[in-house]
């Protein structure tokens, strides 16, 4: 067998088993829901999402981040939509 297949078969069966453990970590972590004054230990952010709003208004955000000790965490917030900027 060719080396190169051989090398890149088992390239794609270590990315495979990362993607893996990222998903079951992400789906252990349950989601906190942002009040004022809730310490946040952001190392880095992950992601962020939005409801999808017709138009200007508040509507319900998720931040998906890695705390200080690379743990996986959830935050539910609200906020105004990214349209609104547009509205100024």
């Amino acid at each position: 067998m060719n080396t190169k297949a051989i090398y890149a078969a088992c390239l794609f069966a270590a990315l495979n088993i990362c993607t893996l453990s990222a998903r079951a970590e992400a789906a252990d972590v349950t989601a906190k829901t942002y009040t004022y004054g809730t310490h946040l230990d952001i190392k880095k952010v992950l992601s962020l999402k939005e409801d999808a709003a017709p138009s200007c208004g508040v509507v319900n955000a998720q931040l998906i981040y890695l705390d200080s000790q690379h743990k996986t965490q959830v935050l539910d917030y609200r906020k105004f939509a990214d349209g609104c900027n547009a509205d100024n």
